[in-house]
């Protein structure tokens, strides 16, 4: 990579937070991206800061196209060009069936899980193609195996945005791959993150471990080794892949 700046979204927490230190012990200086939870995008800042590295806390829902150029443009002036995107803000909801959902919550679900990362990537590819003046880069995003599931009975509209995460993928690394950016996803399986908390199951991992072949949910930080791989040059000639971290799932 000749550029060196990365953004995160969502990197308060969970994979996150775990890509964002790892990421900057491999030499990213990293934007970190909060929606609300400031004191712990301050505390990912300061453990990068303590051990050597360049970070920078930024909020911004990635839903709100204003707040994601404001977000842009901080990092333009602050830390540079950027080289990496990772797209990992997202949402899950309350487990439930289809016929129990209501619009608002479909609504929230497609426009910080897509919405949210279509904005992102299109700002990033303005900056990093060389179509438009850059030198290259890599995205990923962060998908999901309730893509492949389908999650029936708890989340069918988490797993359908999931889809389209996929699907946008492969459309965009098809796009932009004569332009030096390379564009993969990661799609983890049951991780051991609050995320499962926020939607009312915080004992998920554990009660589901026996479905995984390697019987144990994963964590935060052996997805984010998979991340900072296809960001890295190690990956130079990986692009449109969908990587699975699911414990064989």
């Amino acid at each position: 990579m000749n550029d060196r700046v990365l953004l995160i979204t969502g990197a308060s927490r969970g994979i996150g937070a775990a890509t964002a230190r790892l990421a900057a012990r491999e030499g990213w200086a990293v934007a970190v991206n909060y929606a609300e939870r400031r004191e712990a995008a301050d505390a990912v800042v300061r453990d990068i800061e303590a051990a050597g590295g360049r970070a920078l806390a930024l909020q911004a829902d990635v839903r709100d196209e204003a707040a994601v150029l404001r977000m842009f443009e901080t990092i333009d002036a602050q830390l540079g060009r950027l080289g990496g995107l990772v797209n990992n803000a997202g949402v899950v909801d309350v487990s439930a069936r289809l016929d129990a959902m209501d619009l608002a919550r479909w609504r929230r679900m497609f426009d910080v899980n897509v919405i949210g990362s279509l904005l992102c990537a299109r700002e990033a590819v303005r900056r990093m193609s060389t179509r438009h003046g850059g030198t290259g880069g890599a995205i990923v995003n962060v998908s999901s195996a309730a893509s492949r599931l389908g999650s029936p009975g708890q989340y069918v509209d988490y797993a359908a945005a999931k889809g389209a995460i996929d699907s946008f993928t492969i459309g965009l690394a098809r796009e932009v791959a004569a332009e030096g950016i390379r564009v993969n996803a990661v799609r983890p399986g049951l991780i051991d993150t609050e995320i499962h908390a926020s939607g009312g199951l915080p004992d998920r991992v554990r009660d589901l471990a026996h479905l995984v072949p390697m019987q144990r949910g994963g964590s935060a930080e052996e997805v984010a080794q998979a991340i900072v791989w296809l960001l890295s040059d190690a990956a130079s000639y990986t692009t449109m892949s969908l990587l699975d971290v699911s414990g064989g799932r």
